[in-house]
């Protein structure tokens, strides 16, 4: 019932017996021995092979659970269709399609891209003023210069600015000499007499960054022998560039009265953390059949929560209407204190007399105070 595989080879009718040597155009034939080893080699390779595949999927057993979800995850929660959450006339003006660009430009400044910049100036018609130009030029170029560890553009630029620098409180300018201080120290014992002539430019921080002074001069007692083998050490961290182009990135901004990130940036941020929120409304919406409900009002009919980060100005709510104060309707001091909106003052006016909601004072509405956030 099982006959030998090389057995069944060897004796087959088909298969020449003669040998190489007696004829030159007959390929030699394999012996009985060398066959049986060709299969005991590979049958051995086919169990290592079985045994390893096996071995992997037990290991990978607890991953394949979870990758098999992944795909019922992002249908469950992606959905390509997010028009609906958006109102259909938002970009039809075309001044709000030029702020559109504008903003678009800005942050391709502000990223380094110029030439693209550049280009969508005139493929769109936008025309943006030299004068908003020229600082994102130079913001670019001494940052460039940061990241290919360059400290001399960076220096001019805190030196001519330093009076503005210091109203903001800034430490920019000590940091970029210490770092370029530390930097001399890489050099190691060849360039001490130039470190020590160097640190005269921490004279004028002596008093605000006298402990961080100490330590970087008690450093070059250690120069000869190596700081990277001292207990200075910490110095020569390689985080330090990235923090600094941090640091510039953001003085650099509170000088030119501009925020650290782009105004594009923290849109899309803002919408990315709103999307989820305003996907469920439009369900619930749709099952209600009142798809109209902010599609023609300027606002959403409800308030998202995108945390701390996105505070940027105040915000006021009627107590009474629960509707936010606008400049056609904004909020309004009583003679006790509470504030309401003009519309709800406007509102729970009875005969010249208002009655306040959350005490029974009784005023006159003229007396009413508009409050400025």
């Amino acid at each position: 019932d099982h006959l030998d595989p090389v057995w069944c080879y060897l004796n087959h009718p088909d298969v020449d017996h003669r040998l190489k040597d007696n004829n030159p155009n007959c390929p030699a034939v394999l012996s009985y021995a060398d066959l049986s080893v060709l299969s005991q080699t590979m049958a051995q390779c086919c169990k290592n092979i079985k045994e390893t595949v096996q071995m992997l999927a037990s290991r990978h057993k607890d991953i394949h659970g979870s990758v098999s979800k992944v795909g019922k995850a992002i249908d469950r929660n992606f959905d390509a269709e997010v028009s609906a959450v958006v109102a259909e006339t938002v970009w039809d003006s075309p001044e709000r399609q030029k702020y559109l660009s504008e903003t678009i430009v800005e942050h391709l400044y502000r990223q380094g891209m110029l030439n693209v910049a550049e280009d969508l100036c005139q493929e769109s018609g936008v025309v943006i003023d030299m004068s908003m130009k020229q600082p994102f030029l130079e913001l670019n170029r001494i940052l460039e210069a940061l990241r290919m560890q360059d400290l001399r553009p960076a220096l001019e630029w805190a030196v001519t600015n330093r009076q503005r620098l210091l109203d903001l409180n800034s430490s920019l300018e000590f940091k970029l000499h210490r770092l370029y201080f530390i930097s001399l120290l890489n050099g190691g014992i060849s360039n001490q007499l130039e470190a020590l002539q160097y640190a005269r430019h921490f004279q004028p921080f002596a008093a605000q960054h006298q402990r961080d002074i100490q330590i970087l001069m008690g450093s070059l007692v250690y120069l000869r022998h190596g700081i990277e083998n001292s207990p200075y050490r910490s110095l020569l961290e390689t985080n330090q560039w990235a923090e600094i182009c941090n640091i510039f990135t953001r003085d650099a901004c509170a000088l030119l009265g501009l925020s650290v990130e782009s105004p594009l940036s923290v849109s899309f941020a803002s919408g990315c953390m709103a999307l989820p929120v305003l996907m469920n409304i439009k369900q619930v919406i749709e099952q209600r059949q009142c798809s109209g409900v902010w599609t023609h009002k300027d606002e959403l009919p409800i308030e998202i929560d995108l945390g701390k980060k996105c505070w940027y100005h105040s915000v006021f709510a009627c107590p009474i209407l629960r509707q936010q104060t606008s400049e056609s309707n904004p909020p309004m001091k009583l003679i006790c204190g509470h504030v309401i909106s003009r519309d709800a003052l406007n509102k729970l006016t009875n005969a010249g007399k208002l009655k306040c909601p959350y005490c029974p004072m009784e005023q006159n509405p003229s007396d009413a105070k508009q409050i400025y956030f």
